[in-house]
């Protein structure tokens, strides 16, 4: 098994979205005689799957108050946050093998090589989680596509529970969609689980012995690597721009869905219902009990294609004394209703 690591120029890639693409590049560009092993760590971020609602996975105000980043991978499964706290490692597989769909298989060597390090009470649970001590410390994905099996889990070594609890707890609008939500379950640690010789452990130590122990060595400086070229850099470039750093692939990607949002504030009630598509307002029906001088159609009208993204919502009402229309309420305050920052 080949091992391409997430670095350039000798430095790990911390970056989601360049982190995303290196591993999607070399999965349809990169053929070789042998499967591929990439560990990746990320800066804070959630990771959503293919077929999720953005909206409907994360807090959007915590993401923005802790600078959390948001990409949408390319294998189906839930929403995870990921940090620097842990690793993550990704695989592609002959696809003539039965790996496919069979997490018990995939997460077979993972088993192992905890047990190894004093780690008990492993068993893959469910469809594709990986539980300890009745505690979530893993979820997997996996993918088929031209003929490899591209498959992935993160393994929770010193999980930041604040951070993860905060951010997939998303608020709670009236949504009405179709996509396929997260399961939210109790999340481990493996840390307390590790024999005391191993209790000291870094993040760079696990990864290191989790490497050697994927790829069947005894020292990392064995690996068999494949080192990307200018050629391939530039290939995972525009993949990166284009696609997962690509607001519009995170959040506009899922097709269409509708919620409600209704506070009370001192200028009165205000109800919004929002018909989203494409990650931007295609219907808005504002109503409520507040008092204005102007007609509320105005300001309907002012946000109709406008993306869910709090800058372009406010530029959008940049013309608008919306006192006029609402009484004595902001523009922040009104955006941050939208986005449910205040529900």
């Amino acid at each position: 098994m080949y091992l391409i690591e997430s670095k350039r120029n000798g430095e790990w890639i911390y970056n989601p979205g360049l982190a995303m693409a290196l591993q999607e590049y070399v999965k349809d560009h990169v053929f070789l005689d042998d499967d591929v092993l990439f560990p990746y760590m990320m800066q804070p971020a959630v990771q959503i799957g293919k077929f999720q609602n953005a909206y409907e996975e994360v807090n959007q105000p915590y993401m923005e108050e802790h600078d959390i980043k948001i990409v949408r991978r390319e294998t189906g499964g839930g929403a995870i946050y990921l940090d620097d706290r842990n690793m993550s490692f990704c695989f592609l597989f002959d696809g003539s093998t039965d790996i496919y769909g069979n997490y018990a298989r995939l997460y077979e060597p993972a088993i192992h090589a905890l047990e190894k390090l004093g780690v008990k009470q492993l068993e893959q649970k469910g469809r594709n989680d990986l539980v300890l001590d009745g505690k979530k410390i893993s979820g997997a994905a996996m993918t088929l596509q031209k003929g490899r099996v591209y498959a992935g889990y993160s393994l929770l070594l010193d999980p930041n529970y604040e951070a993860m609890v905060s951010v997939l707890n998303p608020n709670q609008k009236k949504i009405e969609s179709h996509g396929i939500q997260s399961v939210r379950s109790r999340v481990g640690s493996i840390r307390p689980y590790l024999a005391a010789e191993h209790q000291e452990m870094t993040v760079w130590d696990f990864t290191d012995y989790m490497i050697c122990e994927l790829l069947g060595i005894e020292d990392i400086s064995q690996a068999k690597r494949y080192e990307l070229t200018p050629k391939d850099w530039a290939g995972v470039d525009k993949i990166a721009s284009e696609k997962y750093n690509n607001w519009d692939w995170n959040y506009g990607r899922f097709k269409k869905f509708e919620y409600r949002l209704t506070d009370r504030f001192s200028i009165g009630t205000i109800s919004i219902g929002l018909t989203i598509e494409h990650a931007k307002i295609a219907m808005i029906q504002i109503t409520g009990d507040f008092f204005g001088t102007k007609d509320i159609n105005e300001v309907e009208s002012a946000l109709l294609g406008i993306r869910l993204k709090k800058e372009e919502l406010l530029e959008a009402l940049d013309s608008l004394d919306l006192t006029s229309y609402f009484g004595n309420l902001t523009k922040e305050e009104f955006v941050s209703f939208v986005l449910s920052e205040k529900v």
